[in-house]
């Protein structure tokens, strides 16, 4: 656990800086600003594409009383790829624009909820606190 922080919170920002001033010496320092600025700006409007696409196919799957769980997990994997496309790097970006590729997002979306845990259910009936029977021996309990 500690090698992947070390990897994510000091190497990786090693490397997206040296890749960062390479490309700055090839192209040339405001090329490389304004390579930065546009990404921000096509990942943002990306993003929010993306977000209002699952919103809406998540107020489908609860209209029609299914879990979204699927689209659940793609709206975060969208926040996510929106919050590293605003940051600046090469390899953050490559990362954000393919979360935003629906393909790809929804296949790792899928190897993602295969790995969740089994013990998540849903109901169709809504949230309970438990049974009629739990509810009548506590009756010094007030639900608001």
């Amino acid at each position: 656990m500690f090698g992947r922080l070390l990897l994510l919170f000091v190497f990786l920002p090693m490397i997206e800086l040296y890749l960062l001033i390479m490309l700055g010496a090839r192209i040339g320092p405001m090329p490389t600003i304004g390579l930065i600025v546009l990404t921000g700006i096509l990942g943002a409007t990306l993003a929010r594409q993306q977000g209002l696409s699952t919103l809406a196919k998540i107020q489908n799957e609860l209209k029609s009383g299914r879990p979204p769980t699927q689209e659940l997990v793609e709206g975060a994997m969208i926040v996510v790829g929106g919050l590293v496309l605003l940051t600046p790097g090469i390899l953050t970006d490559l990362f954000g624009f393919a979360m935003m590729v629906p393909g790809i997002r929804r296949s790792l979306a899928k190897q993602f909820k295969i790995k969740l845990p089994q013990g998540f259910s849903s109901t169709t009936s809504g949230f309970r606190a438990g049974t009629e029977k739990d509810r009548k021996q506590d009756d010094d309990v007030i639900d608001v």
